[in-house]
């Protein structure tokens, strides 16, 4: 690689990454405890999933309390567990039946409880892990800016790996066992950006492409629908399997409604391997009812296992749409693939707390990056008001990285004080966040803010799990011993993640180690 070759690449790795910088320290922090979204869900509400990502057992006994609340004749009804949590999802249409009451015609989005029948909505459902996993796309901004703004900010962070994998290429192997910790600052945080960022370049790889997928599909299948599909953006979603199937309605009434549990256990009998997750119900009580159940094989079966099966009660016929233990289509393995890639869920507890520490190391290798930046420029050469620039920009860029940390372990305990819903989170977790940030940036000292983070989020990460065990009486030995997982994990984990960083409070040596 010729020398201007190399000084190009260098200085687009390095603007390119300054400038997302913070963004993307927002979306790989957020998005590493999202991996553990369903554990802090339960957690927060103080209720163990009954069937991980499974439907509940008793559906007859939930649809007959939808039909007494909200009069299901004509409508389509859709029954779903997006994640390992107790609450389902209840999506029900306006009901087609000309003949029905006002109030089957409106359409409702809900969440109910199969245990109690409690339902919410999703404002007043929205937990702290709904929050901490939408943040890390952004989706508290107005949409679709902030979808688009973290689909560009993963699309850039591709651009500056591969920009930083070809400027590193020929000393890649050997600057991996080179640290020199007790070598000038630049060389220490060169050393530690290399290093780490060699560890986590194939996890990165993979959140930076399917980030950037997921949040730009749209613009990605824009030139499609114009090429392929003469601006029929429809037709796209149908090839794509996006749009649900729609079936006519007969307007005549179905003779005996079904018991819906007899179809599920159906399935559960012939397909003995497979996760149920998601129940549509088209036209329910009428002659063209249609009933089809989806889900998928446990991923220590298969890794692509879709299943799909629609029952016709008028009929009494069985059509297997996607049998999973045949070989996925093309379309299906991509998708899910991508998907299972980027939310690490195939490989249980071992993989998300993997893919959690890799989510910090990139924090790491932000951090070190926004540090090598600051110490390149803070040279006496330069002019001073340029030298006071750089280091206002990395005090602010800092300040508002690393206040992230005490920030959501002062939220966890937050809404276990105040379980309020969104808007108590949304004030809470940006005015603390704004508090914090403003905080240090006034300090002024790189090194005390890495010092106050640590050791204000070690000591609020401590005091999480006693008062989940004061307020919700459910001290995390006695979560283990009754089976609930989920919300002994969350307080284990903070206890863990306090004490290692506890532990690098305390390593964190009186000589400045960022600061000149």
């Amino acid at each position: 690689m010729g020398k201007r070759v190399y000084n190009i690449l260098f200085n687009l790795h390095t603007v390119s990454g300054i400038v997302i910088s913070v963004a993307l320290y927002v979306i790989f922090f957020a998005g590493s405890f999202s991996f553990f979204r369903d554990e802090i869900v339960a957690w927060e509400r103080n209720e163990q999933a009954q069937n991980a990502d499974n439907l509940p057992n008793e559906i007859d006994r939930i649809l007959k309390h939808l039909d007494s609340t909200y009069i299901l004749d004509g409508r389509d009804i859709n029954l779903k567990t997006y994640y390992a949590e107790r609450a389902i999802a209840v999506n029900l249409s306006a009901s087609q039946d000309s003949l029905a009451p006002e109030k089957a015609k409106q359409a409702a989005f809900f969440y109910i409880d199969p245990v109690d029948l409690k339902e919410q909505s999703y404002v007043d459902a929205y937990s702290l892990g709904e929050f901490l996993y939408r943040l890390h796309f952004f989706a508290q901004i107005y949409y679709p800016v902030g979808y688009y703004l973290s689909g560009f900010v993963a699309f850039f962070f591709l651009f500056a790996i591969i920009t930083g994998v070809l400027v590193h290429w020929k000393k890649i192997v050997s600057n991996f066992y080179t640290f020199r910790p007790w070598t000038k600052l630049k060389t220490l945080w060169t050393d530690a950006h290399t290093a780490l960022g060699i560890i986590g370049l194939p996890f990165q790889f993979i959140l930076a492409v399917t980030g950037a997928f997921f949040m730009l599909k749209a613009l990605l299948v824009a030139p499609s629908v114009l090429a392929l599909y003469n601006g029929d953006q429809n037709q796209l979603y149908e090839d794509l399997e996006f749009n649900k199937p729609t079936y006519a309605f007969a307007h005549d009434r179905l003779k005996k409604l079904p018991g819906l549990d007899a179809y599920i256990k159906q399935t559960q009998s012939e397909w003995t391997d497979i996760n149920l997750n998601e129940l549509t119900i088209n036209n329910y009580a009428d002659a063209n009812m249609q009933i089809t159940l989806n889900g998928q094989l446990d991923y220590a079966t298969t890794f692509n296992g879709i299943g799909s099966i629609k029952f016709e009660p008028a009929t009494g016929s069985t059509t297997i749409l996607k049998d999973p233990y045949q070989p996925a289509s093309y379309l299906d393995a991509v998708k899910n693939v991508t998907y299972r890639l980027h939310f690490g869920d195939y490989g249980g507890y071992f993989l998300r707390i993997i893919s959690f520490i890799l989510g910090i190391i990139s924090c790491v290798v932000i951090i070190s990056g926004v540090l090598i930046w600051l110490i390149a420029r803070d040279r006496k050469n330069l002019p001073e008001h340029k030298r006071r620039f750089y280091n206002k920009v990395a005090r602010v860029y800092m300040a508002i990285c690393l206040s992230m940390y005490p920030v959501t372990a002062l939220s966890f305990i937050a809404v276990k004080v105040n379980p309020a819903g969104q808007a108590f989170l949304y004030w809470f977790y940006f005015i603390s966040w704004l508090i914090f940030s403003m905080y240090l940036i006034w300090r002024k000292d790189l090194k005390y803010m890495s010092n106050f983070c640590l050791l204000s989020g070690s000591i609020l990460g401590v005091l999480i799990p006693i008062f989940n065990g004061i307020i919700s009486d459910a001290w995390f030995w006695n979560s283990f011993a009754q089976g609930d997982v989920q919300i002994a994990f969350v307080d284990v984990f903070w206890l863990v993640l306090s004490m290692l960083s506890f532990f690098a409070y305390a390593k964190s040596k009186p000589s400045n180690l960022i600061n000149n």
